[in-house]
């Protein structure tokens, strides 16, 4: 496997940390090096959360250069694009649709709609792919199962080196046993939204 570059990116609560480890636990089941490392500055108070994933033999460290990143997982859509710098040449951004409103915008003090973001990425020709994660939330009956409907997405794109059940190897391997049903129903969700 050449090396795979992955930026995951989300506010506080949203599990970026754990799809980062999943994603880690992919690779070291499959016998790959694998570093990670997370910038979490205000995370437990919704502040900003960036996740680096990088897999392959050659890497000195864990945080991935600028213009490095073969995909952003976006886990809301502003922090995807805050991530951009980051993206390589033709590389994809997958994102959630979930808008969780920064306190400014809250207090009226500007405007934030998923749609600009979508225009945004669209204007800059991004490959990207949107995915109805509060469906999928609802469907599998917890908020908290975002992080791996995105995975499975991903996955299913390929844009992640790994295969669905090796994502869901992993899941059995990091999640404790009662959420892993969910998740794994999350993940096969996150996947049927890649035709």
């Amino acid at each position: 496997m050449s090396t795979v570059n992955i930026i995951l990116s989300g506010v506080g609560g949203q599990g970026t940390i754990l799809a980062a480890k999943l994603l880690a636990q992919a690779a070291m089941n499959r016998g790959e090096t694998v570093k990670t490392a997370e910038t979490i500055g205000m995370a437990q108070r919704g502040g900003s959360v960036v996740s680096h994933v990088r897999i392959g033999e050659r890497i000195q460290s864990p945080l991935i250069p600028l213009a490095h990143a073969d995909l952003i997982i976006g886990f809301e859509p502003a922090e995807a694009i805050r991530c951009l710098p980051y993206l390589r040449e033709n590389g994809i951004v997958i994102m959630s649709s979930k808008v969780i409103v920064p306190m400014a915008t809250a207090l009226g003090k500007s405007q934030y709609l998923l749609s600009d973001m979508i225009n945004y990425l669209e204007m800059a020709k991004i490959h990207h792919i949107v995915i109805d994660t509060d469906t999928i939330c609802e469907l599998c009956g917890s908020s908290k199962v975002s992080n791996v409907a995105l995975l499975g997405a991903a996955s299913k794109a390929s844009a992640t080196g790994f295969t669905l059940d090796e994502i869901r190897q992993a899941i059995f391997d990091r999640v404790p046993e009662k959420f892993v049903k969910q998740n794994q129903m999350a993940l096969a969700l996150g996947a049927e939204q890649i035709k």
